[in-house]
């Protein structure tokens, strides 16, 4: 009986070989013809796709997707030219599914599409100076008619390790004074926050969640959990629509207000490279006015393919707030579209700058 069940289990393993063999062979048989393609394209220019076939299998067609989202078909191996020009920034998945003597198979490439728009360097002047909390570790900044809405983690700084409060908070943007402030609990890192249909939203760091205040009470209505498992939350803003959030990397989602749930997403690009760190955001005429942590700048970012296209350096304005131990990164962007000026300011800097951009 143990020969007969010896037996059996050596021809039930050759079965599965042959079968995981045979599985190999068939995902082998043909691969995406990668002799003409490059690693890098940009948006002016077209992909051409075609299979290798190195055992010369009768092809009926191949239908191609990028992204998993399908992009044209062809009768047996023709070529598919695929033109980049609405596509968004970042990799480029491509697969190819097969149909040959009656069977079918999958094979996969990758390629990246980058910007091909060399940014402008736009030029500003200071309008007016007014003071801001130097306890104030800015994470989000937006008006709100004539009325700052302001979000504040509790970032220690650089120097003392004097960790500060995260809070929710509305300033007279003239004064400096904080008219109403609701105090986060210290367990929580406030992060970005926007305003949209009169309500305030507010996202965290690693607490995975967002809230949403009323807008004249500050009184928390809602919690929502993020979409993704482990994401951190950095900045926010909105298009009138969606809600546009950064997490650190270069990406920018747009997400659903109403449920907190991905709608979409650009990958953030200058020339070749891809901008990570993307982090307060300001949605201004259409386009995205982001910092980018450490950088001292802010980069006007085009939201249908990710491109920046403009910078604005601000590496000077750190020198004119005082000097002090906790000092940190410019961070918050707030749009005043009265006098169509922005006002930025840092990680507690005792001063908040007008300022007026130029070409």
């Amino acid at each position: 009986m143990k020969k007969h069940n010896s037996l059996a289990f050596i021809l039930l393993s050759a079965a599965i070989i042959s079968c995981d063999g045979n599985k190999k062979n068939t995902e082998n048989l043909f691969s995406v013809n990668s002799d003409n393609l490059k690693v890098q394209y940009q948006p002016q220019e077209t992909l051409s796709l075609s299979l290798k076939n190195p055992e010369n299998k009768t092809l009926d067609s191949v239908i191609y997707y990028i992204n998993d989202k399908k992009i044209g078909s062809v009768k047996g191996n023709e070529k598919l030219d695929f033109a980049f020009a609405d596509q968004k920034l970042g990799y480029q998945n491509i697969k190819a599914l097969a149909y040959y003597e009656g069977e079918n198979t999958e094979a996969a490439y990758r390629v990246e599409l980058v910007s091909n728009i060399q940014p402008k360097l736009l030029k500003y002047t200071i309008v007016n100076t007014y003071p801001h909390d130097l306890k104030a570790y800015t994470q989000g900044l937006e008006f709100q008619n004539d009325i700052l809405i302001e979000s504040t983690g509790n970032g220690s700084g650089n120097g003392t390790g004097t960790k500060g409060k995260s809070s929710l908070r509305k300033t007279d943007y003239k004064t400096g004074k904080v008219t109403k402030i609701v105090e986060l609990p210290d367990s929580v890192f406030g992060e970005g926050c926007t305003v949209l249909n009169n309500k305030v939203y507010q996202i965290t760091y690693k607490n995975g969640e967002a809230y949403v205040y009323n807008i004249d009470t500050f009184e928390k209505e809602k919690t929502f959990k993020y979409f993704k498992a482990g994401m951190e939350g950095w900045g926010l803003t909105n298009d009138g629509k969606n809600l546009l959030m950064s997490d650190g990397s270069e990406k920018i989602y747009f997400v659903n207000p109403a449920d907190f749930k991905e709608v979409d997403y650009i990958n953030v690009y200058t020339a070749g490279t891809k901008i990570k760190a993307v982090n307060e955001m300001e949605w201004i005429d259409g386009k995205i006015y982001a910092n980018i942590y450490t950088m001292d700048a802010i980069a006007v970012i085009n939201p249908k393919n990710g491109a920046v296209e403009a910078v604005i350096n601000l590496s000077d304005l750190k020198a004119k707030v005082t000097q002090h131990p906790d000092i940190d990164v410019l961070n918050g962007i707030a749009y005043n579209p009265k006098t169509k000026t922005l006002f930025v300011t840092g990680k507690n800097w005792d001063k908040m700058f007008e300022i007026k951009v130029t070409e």
